[in-house]
C-alpha cells in the first residue's frame, strides 16, 4: 500500500514525503488532522451550516447564511464537476483526514472541553472549506454600506465614505527580476492581510512526491483543510504570490417576491415564475434552533430577506447573489495540482488560468528569468450600474452577457520589478472594480525599492532577502501627511492641546512599537474619528441598518468613518462636516490620555472561533506589534474603534529563485493549531519582532516523525 512519509523541523512544521501526489495529499491530509482538529471541524461546520450546534449562538448568523447561499451544495456541485484525477487527489487528502480521525490523532483542547468529536469528511468538503475562506471576500458586502449611505445621505455621500473594506485590506507582494538582486535569480515577497485568527489561517507545509514520471517538491503556505498550496509557493525552479485584485464580481440584485400557497414566486422579466424554495433547521447548542428558508431565484440564492419580511428593503423583497462561482459550479480546484508540478512561469499562469474567485494579482517568476504579473479569475462583463450596489432583479440591463479579459505583463517592461498592494491600476485592474485601497503602501513599496535600485544608503544598488525582509516591516505611516497638515492648520484651543499639535507636527509618521509620538498620533485619531462620526451630518447613517449582525463591520459607522478619514479630512466639508473644529477638540482629548508608547495598546489579539473568555478559548501573551492601517507593515487596528490588532499580515515570505534555501517566512503563532504544543506560538515572538524564519527543504535538517498508509 502506498505510504507517505510525516517529518517535522525545528519549527515544527510539517514535510511530507510520499512516493506518489495521491499517497502524498493522504499524508498532508493526516498531519493536518492532526495539527488543526479543531480549526478543522470549525471549517467543516461552517461549509456545513453547523457551527452554531457546536458553539452555540454565536454561530447562527454564519450557519444561516451558509445554509442560504449553499455552500454545501455548491461544494458538491464543484467536487461533481471536477477532472478525475483531480477526484481522486481530494478524495486522498479526505481519505488521510479521516485516518487519522479514526486514529484517533485528530484531538484538540476545545474538542475536549467542549466535549465534541471530529466529525467524518466527506469528499467534498475540502471545496467547502475553500469555499468559506471566500465567501465574504467579495464585493457584495460593501454593496449594502453603499446602500445604506445612500439611503440616509444621499448617493453624492457615497464615494466620500468608502474606500476598501476591513475584510480586504493590506496585502503586498512585490518582485524584482534577477538582472536587479543581489542573488542573480528573482525575488518575489509578499504578506497577505487578513484577520489573525488562532490557529492562523495558513498552514507552512513542504510537500515531496518522488514519482519518477511526477516528482515535484514544493513548500508554500496552505489553507489547512485544502490539499495542496495555494497563494504562495515556490517549487524550487518557480514562485508565485497573490493579492487581492479588488476586482467587483460579486452582484446583489433585487428581488420582489411573494407566496403563493406553498410556493415561492419571484418576479422576473414582467412575470411571476417559481423561485424553488426548502426549509431548513439551524440547530442551536443551548439556545433555540432556527429555522432558514432557503429561496433560489433566476439570479442567485437570496441572501437577505424573502417574501414574508419587511425589511430594510422593503415587504416582500429580498437580495439575491450571484457569483461566478455559483454560475460556473467550479471554484477554481483544478488550479492547485497543477501548482504544484508548475516548473515555469508559464506553468503558474496556466495553473491560475483555471481559478474563478476572488479575483487574485499573481506575481509569478521562475529561475530562468521570467516575471510577470497577470490578473487571474473571473468578472463578469456587466453594466457600470452593477458595481454601484443592487441592482433589479428583473431588469435586462443588470444581467450579466459574458467575461472581462484579464491583463497579464511582463514585469522587465515595468523596469524589472513591480509591486501591488490592492491599489488601482490604470491600464490593468482599474477597470475590474470599484473599491481600491488608497495608494500609499504601493507608492511606498516602490519607492523603497527604487532607493535600493539606486544604492541609497548603504545599498549596493541590487536588492537581496535581508532588504525584502525590512521592506516588508516598515513603519510609515502613509496616511500621515494629510493628517499632518490638519493639525498644521488647527488652532489649538487650550496649552496641552498646543503641546500635542507641536509633537504631532514633529513626528515622522513611522509607527514603531517604541514610539510615544505614534501613540499620541492614534489617540488625536481616535478622537477625531469619533467626534466626526457623532457630527450631526452624519446622524442618519446612525439609523437602524436592520441587517444581521454578520455584516457589523461593514456598517458600523465609526469603523467606516475610520476607514475613511483621509478623504473626510480633505473633503468632509462636503457632507457638512467641520472637520477643523473636530480636530481642534480631539487635540485636547489627546491631552487628556496618559503617557503610553504605541506598543502598550496596539497588541495583537488573535481571533478565535470561541469568544474571548470562553473556558475553551486559548490564551495568547499579549505581543506589541509596529505599524498600522496604511502602513507597508499594515498590523491594523480600526481608527475610532480600537487600537488592537487583530488583522495584519497572516504570513510573510520572500522567495529567492536562486537558492530555495536561502527564502524565509514567518506566521503569526506557529505551525500547529494544538495549543499544547511547543510549536502553538514559537513564531509569535519573531513575527513580533519583524523577522523571518529560514525555510528549510533539506529533509536531512527534519526529523521523522511517523509513517502512514493509505488503504
Amino acid at each position: 500500500m502506498p505510504t507517505a512519509e510525516i517529518r517535522r523541523d525545528r519549527w515544527g512544521i510539517p514535510h511530507v514525503l510520499a512516493q506518489d501526489a495521491d499517497a502524498l495529499a493522504f499524508g498532508q491530509g493526516a498531519v493536518t488532522a492532526q495539527d488543526r482538529a479543531w480549526q478543522l471541524e470549525v471549517a467543516r461546520r461552517r461549509s456545513e451550516g453547523t457551527l452554531a450546534a457546536a458553539i452555540g449562538a454565536d454561530g447562527t448568523d454564519w450557519d444561516v447564511l451558509a445554509r442560504r447561499i449553499g455552500i454545501d451544495a455548491l461544494a458538491r456541485r464543484a467536487y461533481a464537476g471536477l477532472a478525475p484525477a483531480t477526484q481522486r487527489w481530494v478524495d486522498a487528502y479526505v481519505e488521510g483526514v479521516n485516518h487519522a480521525r479514526g486514529a484517533g490523532l485528530a484531538t484538540a483542547p476545545e474538542l475536549d472541553a467542549l466535549d465534541l468529536a471530529f466529525g467524518s469528511w466527506q469528499p467534498w468538503t475540502p471545496l467547502g472549506v475553500l469555499a468559506v475562506q471566500h465567501a465574504l471576500f467579495g464585493a457584495y458586502p460593501s454593496k449594502l454600506w453603499r446602500r445604506h449611505v445612500a439611503a440616509t445621505l444621499g448617493d453624492d455621500a457615497v464615494a466620500l465614505l468608502g474606500r476598501e473594506t476591513p475584510q480586504t485590506s493590506g496585502s503586498n507582494a512585490w518582485a524584482v527580476t534577477g538582472a536587479l538582486t543581489s542573488t542573480g535569480g528573482a525575488l518575489v515577497a509578499g504578506d497577505p492581510h487578513r484577520v489573525i485568527e488562532a490557529p492562523g489561517v495558513y498552514q507552512q507545509v513542504h510537500l515531496v512526491c518522488t514519482a519518477a514520471d511526477d516528482a515535484f517538491d514544493v513548500v508554500g503556505l496552505a489553507f489547512p483543510g485544502v490539499p495542496g498550496v495555494q497563494h504562495f509557493g515556490h517549487t524550487g525552479p518557480a514562485a508565485w504570490a497573490l493579492t487581492n485584485a479588488m476586482a467587483d464580481d460579486q452582484d446583489l440584485y433585487v428581488e420582489h417576491l411573494r407566496r403563493d400557497g406553498d410556493r415561492v414566486l419571484v418576479q422576473d422579466a414582467g412575470a411571476w415564475v417559481d423561485a424553488p424554495s426548502h426549509r431548513e433547521r439551524v440547530e442551536v447548542r443551548d439556545g433555540t434552533d432556527v429555522e432558514v428558508e432557503v429561496v433560489a431565484t433566476p439570479r442567485g440564492p437570496l441572501v437577505l430577506g424573502g417574501p414574508d419580511e419587511d425589511g430594510p428593503d422593503g415587504p416582500g423583497v429580498g437580495l439575491a447573489l450571484r457569483t461566478p462561482t455559483r454560475v460556473l459550479g467550479d471554484l477554481g480546484l483544478e488550479a492547485l495540482p497543477l501548482l504544484l508540478r508548475a516548473r515555469t512561469a508559464a506553468d503558474v499562469e496556466a495553473a491560475w488560468s483555471h481559478w474563478v474567485e476572488p479575483v487574485n494579482s499573481v506575481l509569478v517568476a521562475d529561475a530562468a528569468g521570467p516575471v510577470r504579473r497577470i490578473v487571474a479569475g473571473r468578472v463578469p462583463a456587466r453594466a457600470a450600474e452593477n458595481r454601484t450596489g443592487p441592482v433589479p432583479g428583473d431588469d435586462p440591463a443588470a444581467a450579466w452577457t459574458g467575461w472581462e479579459p484579464l491583463p497579464a505583463v511582463d514585469v522587465a517592461a515595468l523596469g524589472g520589478f513591480v509591486s501591488c498592494a490592492n491599489d488601482r491600476r490604470p491600464g490593468d485592474t482599474e477597470h475590474l472594480g470599484s473599491d481600491f485601497a488608497p495608494p500609499h503602501r504601493a507608492r511606498r513599496i516602490t519607492a523603497l525599492l527604487t532607493g535600493l535600485l539606486a544604492g541609497d544608503g548603504d545599498g549596493d544598488g541590487r536588492v537581496g532577502p535581508d532588504d525584502c525582509a525590512r521592506i516588508h516591516v516598515d513603519t510609515r505611516l502613509g496616511s500621515f501627511d494629510v493628517l499632518r497638515d490638519l493639525v498644521s492648520a488647527t488652532a489649538p484651543a487650550s496649552d496641552p492641546a498646543a503641546a500635542v499639535r507641536e509633537r504631532l507636527l514633529a513626528f515622522d509618521g513611522r509607527m514603531d512599537a517604541g514610539s510615544a509620538d505614534a501613540a499620541l498620533l492614534s489617540a488625536w485619531r481616535t478622537a477625531l474619528v469619533r467626534r466626526l462620526a457623532d457630527d450631526p451630518a452624519l446622524a442618519p447613517l446612525h439609523r437602524p441598518h436592520g441587517r444581521p449582525a454578520l455584516y457589523a463591520s461593514w456598517l458600523d459607522v465609526p469603523t467606516k468613518v475610520g476607514l475613511a478619514l483621509e478623504t473626510l479630512v480633505l473633503r468632509g466639508a462636503d457632507l457638512g462636516l467641520d472637520v477643523p473644529a473636530a480636530s481642534a477638540a480631539a487635540l485636547d482629548d489627546a491631552a487628556a490620555v496618559g503617557d503610553r508608547v504605541w506598543g502598550d495598546v496596539h497588541v495583537l489579539v488573535p481571533v478565535h472561533a470561541l469568544r474571548p473568555g470562553h473556558p475553551a478559548a486559548p490564551v495568547v501573551p499579549p505581543a506589541a506589534v509596529a505599524g498600522d492601517i496604511d502602513c507597508v507593515l499594515a498590523a491594523s487596528s480600526v481608527p475610532g474603534v480600537s487600537e488592537v490588532c487583530s488583522r495584519g499580515p497572516v504570513a510573510r515570505y520572500v522567495w529567492d529563485l536562486a537558492d530555495r534555501s536561502a527564502s524565509r517566512w514567518v506566521v503569526p503563532l506557529g505551525a500547529s493549531g494544538r495549543w499544547d504544543s511547543p510549536h502553538a506560538l514559537d513564531q509569535l515572538p519573531v513575527y513580533a519582532a519583524g523577522d523571518l524564519v529560514t525555510v528549510v527543504d533539506d529533509l536531512g535538517q527534519t526529523r521523522a516523525e511517523r509513517v502512514v498508509t493509505t488503504g
